[in-house]
């Protein structure tokens, strides 16, 4: 696991915000690759029923959870914000998966 993050000291809302802005650029850039890997799940899967998987699930937010506190971070936060995460990843799994299908079935 790298190393625990600190926060930089602000004084201003300003400040706080620029270092939000920035933190927004990196973890966005992660959710775009996240996502191309969901597009190779969707092409990889022959069942549009293992796109859900409640188990896989359980596990990263387990896993998530365990590496927020780890880092001194809140786990309650971070745990709902990958469920949201992967809710939407689901439903782009799905979407993607039948859009790759598309084709084939004509």
């Amino acid at each position: 696991m790298s190393t625990k993050p600190q926060a930089q000291h602000c004084d201003t809302m300003a400040e706080v915000r620029s270092h939000i802005d920035a933190l927004d650029e990196r973890i966005t850039a992660l959710l775009v690759e996240r996502t191309h890997y969901m597009s190779q799940a969707a092409r990889i899967k022959q069942d549009a029923a293992k796109v859900h998987d409640q188990e896989r699930i359980e596990f990263i937010a387990a896993r998530v959870r365990r590496m927020a506190a780890e880092l001194g971070g809140q786990p309650e936060v971070v745990e709902a914000a990958y469920r949201a995460l992967m809710d939407a990843s689901i439903a782009f799994e799905h979407r993607e998966f039948a859009r790759l299908r598309e084709g084939a079935a004509a």
